[in-house]
């Protein structure tokens, strides 16, 4: 599920997490994923050294998502998806969109109707 966000929301709700999961895929269309902590540098989030095989993936699909998990059980995670640029040994990704996000249970049930998650913007 895909719900559009205020993308100014993002440096005020990376306060609540520590790193990312960044996901590329290879030209083998494998996925690959690696541990970063990324910095939000005037809305672009940089990535230093990422990685021989996360900066091949990323100039080959360039389309990528960073997943910051919950820093607490039962916590959202925050994914965020965007365009990411090499530049030399930092990777930029540039936002396109970003979701809190988490299962849906008994305590927590779904918020938005035909979703089996729970899932909302991001508020400033």
């Amino acid at each position: 599920m895909s719900i559009k966000v205020d993308l100014d929301a993002l440096d005020t709700a990376l306060g609540e997490y520590g790193y990312a999961y960044l996901l590329t895929t290879g030209a083998d269309a494998k996925p690959h994923a690696v541990a970063v902590t990324p910095v939000l540098v005037d809305g672009v989030f940089r990535i230093d050294d990422p990685g021989r095989r996360t900066s091949v993936n990323a100039q080959v699909h360039p389309i990528v998502s960073l997943v910051y998990p919950p820093a607490i059980p039962g916590g959202y995670s925050l994914i965020v998806d965007g365009e990411a640029e090499l530049a030399g040994a930092v990777l930029h990704v540039r936002p396109s969109s970003g979701v809190l996000h988490r299962p849906a249970t008994a305590e927590h049930p779904a918020t938005n109707s035909g979703c089996e998650a729970d899932c909302r913007p991001l508020e400033k």
